[in-house]
């Protein structure tokens, strides 16, 4: 019996970077890869969203002397990039998919349209999103609120390197105060760095709460599918 039956899972662009810290690092593909996977054979359905900062971000200092909405536009370019990578990875191991854009691009992808992403989850299908909400100035964190809310999810999954929430960076800080359980609210005051504030705000007001957890260790997944404790959980 699945915790979670229907899950949103974030991945950001630098996981896929892995020790490279730049571009896509085939081992990093493959092995989330295998864990969606695991996953999807417990019976879960899944949906994915990806950044793009392995190849460009809208804030980066590369963007700096750009236009806001070009820079964003091309940053939405990198996400579909890792959402074409990421497909193949899961297609290569016998994953049906479908991703979907917020930008037309019929020649690689369908245009999001709710009703059909739903539908592709209950065939069984997992859906990538790509592009974002499709508009400059909105991350992929509140991209991800949002299609998570659309398609009714049980839980969004935040993926990084570390064990959960902390008031600090535990890689900078070896004394960074883990949080098992800890409020939206909280995260808000205490400006945490859990997913940007208009994504918590999109999940706050739609009670819809968040696992952060590392998905870098094997099985992480699987075992917060099954509702073991896993990582952090964010709620009201």
């Amino acid at each position: 019996m699945l915790h979670y039956k229907r899950i949103l899972l974030k991945l950001s662009g630098e996981a896929l970077a892995g020790e490279d810290g730049y571009g896509i690092n085939s081992a990093m593909l493959e092995r989330y890869a295998e864990e969606i996977k695991e996953a999807r054979e417990m019976g879960a359905q899944i949906a994915l969203v990806i950044g793009g900062g392995n190849i460009f971000r809208g804030m980066s200092e590369a963007a700096a002397n750009m236009d806001r909405v070009q820079a964003d536009y091309m940053g939405m370019l990198a996400t579909v990039i890792n959402a074409l990578a990421f497909q193949d990875a899961l297609e290569r191991k016998g994953v049906f998919t479908r991703l979907q854009t917020a930008i037309k691009m019929e020649q690689m992808a369908e245009p999001f349209i709710r009703r059909r992403a739903v539908r592709h989850l209950e065939k069984g299908r997992v859906v990538i999103f790509g592009a974002g909400t499709g508009n400059p100035y909105f991350t992929t964190d509140t991209a991800a609120s949002l299609r998570a809310i659309e398609i009714e999810a049980d839980i969004i999954v935040k993926g990084t390197r570390v064990q959960g929430v902390y008031d600090s960076d535990p890689e900078k800080n070896s004394h960074a105060e883990f949080f098992a359980d800890i409020s939206y609210q909280d995260v808000i005051r205490k400006n945490l760095r859990v997913m940007d504030m208009t994504a918590i705000t999109l999940c706050s007001e739609n009670t819809l709460p968040i696992v952060v957890m590392n998905m870098n260790e094997k099985g992480n997944l699987s075992r917060l599918l099954r509702g073991e404790k896993v990582g952090s959980l964010v709620h009201g």
